[in-house]
């Protein structure tokens, strides 16, 4: 039991290394691409899909680490939810943000960028700060 838990704390600790990565990717992207229809068609097929993947992975494994803890929730879990649902929510504002975004307007890519770098950011710290205290402690 106890090298299943450990396994899952590694999977975990990983997870969270690759969602840094994948937020860092989707900012950089965002930054680099001029082109509205160019950067909503990857965004669609890869981004999107990619960083839902990697978050559900972390919520996956936070869910079976807590259950291997007999649902024990401490102060470092509950950060852990919170922030699990902070993530959701920006990612579901910066979606429907991009999703509604009116490609024939002139500026309108040069409007949702700063928006969506934000958020971006935002999330880049968030998921960073939990790491380092999970890191560290």
């Amino acid at each position: 039991m106890n090298e299943m838990y450990s396994m899952g704390l590694d999977l975990h600790s990983l997870g969270g290394g690759a969602l840094l990565a994948v937020i860092f990717l989707n900012l950089f992207l965002l930054i680099s691409y001029q082109d509205l229809k160019k950067y909503k068609r990857l965004n669609s097929i890869v981004l999107m899909p990619l960083t839902a993947t990697v978050l559900g992975l972390m919520i996956f494994t936070g869910v079976i680490m807590m259950a291997a803890k007999h649902l024990d929730f401490t102060i470092e879990n509950i950060v852990m939810i919170v922030i699990s649902i902070a993530l959701l929510v920006l990612e579901i504002k910066r979606a429907k943000a991009l999703r509604y975004l009116n490609e024939k307007k002139e500026r309108a890519f040069d409007a949702y960028k700063p928006f969506a770098r934000r958020i971006y950011q935002i999330e880049f710290i968030l998921v960073l700060l939990i790491s380092l205290w999970m890191w560290i402690v």
